[in-house]
């Protein structure tokens, strides 16, 4: 039987990146917590469009952290020979500690991407004045 190859040293960085980042979720999922009732709070009270988007844009960057943070679990779950070996991260991915963080993962995914198509509140464009039109300094010079 064949031995295995040793981890590389870009593996192991790169998993010791994602044992520390794993390590902040609960941290970065409470402050996603945090965000979202900000936000909810802000939506009850009638806060102006300005607040309601600051606090949208606070929440997308929760949830991206979180979520990132839930991905570098999964890999870390993985193990250090997963950055190298893909058929040994194959095989990992169908463990249940795997499947746990590839679900949760995946579900704060939707979650970004749901509140981004429809959370964020768009501000209105600022009205500047057009090429050609009485307000631009284009129609002075001419003039």
């Amino acid at each position: 039987m064949a031995k295995r190859k040793p981890v590389s040293p870009e593996a192991a960085a790169n998993y010791e990146a994602d044992v520390a980042l794993a390590g902040r979720f609960d941290d970065l999922f409470a402050q996603a917590q945090e965000a979202e009732q900000t936000l909810r709070a802000a939506q009850a009270n009638g806060a102006s469009l300005e607040d309601l988007h600051r606090a949208g844009k606070r929440l997308d960057s929760a949830l991206t952290d979180v979520m990132r943070a839930a991905f570098a679990a999964q890999r870390a779950e993985i193990g250090p020979l997963g950055y190298d070996d893909r058929i040994y991260r194959r095989k990992a991915m169908a463990t249940s500690p795997v499947r746990a963080w590839t679900m949760e993962a995946e579900r704060l995914l939707t979650l970004r991407e749901s509140h981004r198509l429809t959370g964020i509140v768009r501000l209105p464009r600022r009205s500047e004045a057009a090429p050609g039109t009485a307000g631009s300094a284009a129609s002075t010079i001419n003039a």
